[in-house]
């Protein structure tokens, strides 16, 4: 699972997203811009960079990392990037890392190496604590749906939009659920995820990240990006394509892709999409 892009996604959109996570700030913190910047020498790419802005000298840097697999090199890896990134940023502020990870029973690496620096600046986001609970927050719930069976995914839907009705923190992260199955179940089919998350077509088409793909704009690489979702859609529902279909899907713009999109939901086999292609493409 390419779980980085997932969390640039989700974050970058929502920046402030992880305040969630940093209850001690000031109650009027905000306004961070995410990146994930590329520090030199091995070209490491941090997962994301929390950065407050310019007139809150106040706040910290917040440096993301996931880490969804153990790896015993992980502790001493995050202590040296997060070294590097200070002194490549020449960043003179108050600094944190959040890792998000299963459970901190994985094995990361000796502590003792760097005991102080785990125990002073970083922030662990269990997303399958041992003790069998589940996350705290709202937003580490959600964030669970990348890791739980999917037998468990409609319970935790059902669980966060009950929550939502009176927390707005819960009501916030919502629109993250369409974001995280359409990414983790690629082989499944939209009104098939909605079924497994509960959703229904509005709340998923209303979704970031359905807008994301299919949503209006003019860059050809939104296009492409609509094609593939489409063509991987219009394969579970039609069959394999012919490859003189999937090249002329492949060249509809963005416009005609979003209606595919749409009409793709009623589709029951591969006549459909001939008719459609026939009256629109």
């Amino acid at each position: 699972m390419a779980s980085d892009k997932l969390f640039y996604f989700l974050f970058h959109s929502n920046p402030d997203l992880i305040l969630r996570w940093l209850e001690d700030l000031p109650a009027d913190a905000g306004g961070y811009s995410f990146s994930a910047p590329v520090l030199k020498e091995r070209e490491y790419r941090l997962d994301g960079l929390f950065s407050p802005p310019p007139q809150r000298p106040d706040l910290p840097a917040v440096v993301l990392e996931a880490q969804m697999a153990p790896d015993p090199g992980f502790l001493l890896r995050l202590y040296a990037e997060t070294g590097r990134f200070l002194q490549q940023q020449a960043w003179d502020g108050d600094w944190r890392v959040v890792v998000i990870c299963p459970h901190r029973g994985l094995h990361f690496g000796a502590l003792t190496p760097v005991q102080e620096f785990v125990e002073r600046r970083v922030l662990w986001v269990e997303l399958q604590p041992r003790d069998g609970q589940p996350p705290i927050t709202p937003l580490a719930r959600v964030l669970s749906l990348l890791l739980e069976p999917e037998s468990q995914v409609r319970r935790i839907s059902d669980a966060l939009h009950e929550q939502a009705c009176t927390d707005p923190v819960a009501a916030e992260v919502l629109q993250l659920i369409p974001t995280i199955l359409i990414t983790r179940f690629r082989n499944k089919t939209i009104p098939e995820i909605c079924a497994m998350g509960g959703l229904t077509l509005e709340d998923f088409t209303q979704s970031r990240a359905y807008q994301e793909i299919f949503g209006s704009g003019e860059a050809r690489g939104e296009a492409r990006e609509a094609a593939k979702v489409a063509l991987r859609q219009l394969n579970r529902r039609c069959g394999p394509l012919k490859e003189a279909t999937t090249a002329r899907i492949q060249s509809l713009p963005l416009e005609q892709l979003e209606a595919l999109a749409e009409a793709l939901l009623d589709f029951n086999g591969p006549d459909d999409l001939t008719t459609w292609l026939a009256a629109n493409a």
